[in-house]
């Protein structure tokens, strides 16, 4: 498995053990996790806090030209607010643990120049499955969507 996909997914696990939504996220800047995160609008009571604006938020401040070198890794297809980060900070890349589950705004982000590698992990594809199946309210919410 890829090291910063692992690395994204135990960001995930952390979010589950601490009773959010499992969804991780690591920014990679040549070579290195400059960044990690996970969902946390449970955990802080954040209307924001996806995990990859946790992540962004968690790398701190960086310059244009880091943004666009570096590549961001969730365990899940980023939604709209999310796919807004990347695009306003130029993120060219973006590797994607699953989006079976939940399939955010690719086509647009593709249209915008940024590149897609979609993995197809089992695993995230899982803990997803798991968590919805268990927790429908509290994942439609996170998602912007009515009560099931």
């Amino acid at each position: 498995m890829d090291e910063y996909l692992a690395a994204a997914i135990d960001e995930a696990r952390k979010g589950l053990q601490a009773g959010g939504i499992p969804i991780g996220s690591v920014l990679v800047l040549d070579g290195e996790i400059a960044g990690r995160g996970h969902n946390q609008r449970m955990q802080k009571g954040s209307a924001v806090l996806h995990a990859e604006m946790d992540c962004l938020e968690n790398a701190g401040r960086l310059t244009p030209a880091d943004y666009r070198r570096a590549v961001l890794y969730s365990t899940l297809s980023p939604c709209d607010m999310c796919s807004g980060a990347i695009l306003l900070y130029g993120i060219p890349k973006v590797v994607v643990g699953e989006n079976r589950t939940f399939q955010g705004p690719e086509d647009y982000l593709r249209s915008r120049g940024v590149s897609l590698q979609i993995l197809d992990d089992g695993q995230c594809c899982r803990m997803m499955r798991d968590f919805i199946a268990s927790n429908p309210t509290l994942w439609n919410e996170d998602i912007g969507e009515p009560a099931p």
